[in-house]
């Protein structure tokens, strides 16, 4: 059985949860004020720019005397800086709460421990590291962002049963079943990109939109190097953020931006910085095989989700092959299986 700071832990961890896709950039933070074992206040934060964790926790505390014999859970380091909001570590000691217990440390510059040092430095007893793999694997694309200076990528296909995810001369093939198709739909409203390669752009002419789920629309990001797209292809028709990365000169209008690469063999580096420094933490990508072995083959993936029917083709475009290494589960979405992998 848990002890009761666990429970306290995994309940901030839960409810941070709740800022899934109106947080960002901003981190999950999940926060859990107690007296004498019982849960007096609780918050998260719920959207970027409004109060963070603590501030919403603290100010559900009916008697704010109560405070200064509490005990606070907070899924993250508070922060101990001015950004759109005041620093939370100060609103902490302010109010007198003498012990802290933080799930992770902060990897952004601005906090980075700093949070941690000011309630140390004003008497407050802090205890880091809870449930901290827990934590760090609900904030992995903060995390990843961060700390690799790069979006997390979660590459996404779905294959036949003999290893194909498209027909010969990559003939488009409906292979996945409605309920991954939802499911995708979904995944695209988690993520803050999605990215395609030319030929599935060309051959799939795929909207790249979260149509049957509501939540934020990704920025669509498409690598075309030599402009190859006709006009009257979905991806270029103004409805949602788009990204074209091209060899080409530059220009921009409605919706639509073409960012100039140096042509090089190996174009990922120069996306993933260029992704970094429009602080895009994350991107779902449903390229086609080259995009895909690129990124496996250069080991610059985080997450692997293939959904695998049982209809078979016979002949066509092979999937990618993976290794046994990093399976995280097997599960099945409607007539498919949906293999999960996490890379190690």
């Amino acid at each position: 059985m848990e002890n009761d700071d666990a429970l306290f832990m995994r309940r901030a961890l839960d409810l941070a949860l709740l800022g899934t896709g109106h947080a960002r950039p901003n981190p999950l933070v999940g926060c859990v004020v107690t007296h004498e074992g019982r849960i007096i206040g609780e918050g998260w934060h719920q959207q970027y720019g409004g109060p963070h964790a603590e501030v919403n926790a603290l100010a559900a505390v009916e008697d704010q005397e109560m405070l200064k014999k509490s005990r606070v859970y907070v899924t993250l380091e508070p922060c101990a800086h001015h950004g759109k909001t005041p620093p939370c570590a100060d609103l902490l000691i302010a109010k007198g709460v003498p012990e802290v217990v933080i799930c992770n440390e902060d990897p952004f510059p601005l906090v980075a421990g700093r949070g941690i040092e000011k309630l140390r430095a004003a008497g407050v007893h802090v205890e880091t590291g809870l449930l901290g793999e827990e934590g760090r694997w609900l904030n992995r694309r903060f995390f990843t962002f961060h700390e690799k200076k790069r979006p997390y990528l979660v590459l996404k296909w779905a294959e036949t049963a003999d290893g194909f995810l498209a027909g010969r001369y990559f003939q488009p093939v409906q292979i996945s079943c409605p309920q991954a198709g939802l499911l995708t739909h979904k995944w695209r409203t988690e993520e803050q990109g999605i990215l395609v390669g030319t030929r599935t752009a060309l051959h799939d002419n795929p909207r790249l939109s979260a149509r049957d789920w509501p939540g934020a629309q990704p920025t669509r990001l498409v690598i075309d190097k030599n402009l190859s797209l006709p006009p009257t292809h979905h991806l270029l028709d103004g409805s949602q953020p788009t990204l074209i990365y091209t060899y080409r000169q530059p220009y921009h209008k409605a919706n639509l931006d073409l960012v100039h690469l140096s042509e090089a063999d190996d174009l990922m580096p120069q996306v993933m910085a260029d992704l970094y420094e429009r602080q895009i933490q994350s991107v779902l990508v449903e390229g086609g095989p080259t995009v895909l072995n690129a990124l496996i083959n250069a080991g610059i993936w985080d997450e692997i989700r293939v959904f695998r029917s049982p209809m078979k083709l016979g002949q066509g475009i092979a999937a990618p092959r993976l290794g046994h290494g990093g399976l995280r589960s097997v599960e099945n979405v409607g007539t498919d299986e949906l293999f999960w992998y996490v890379n190690q």
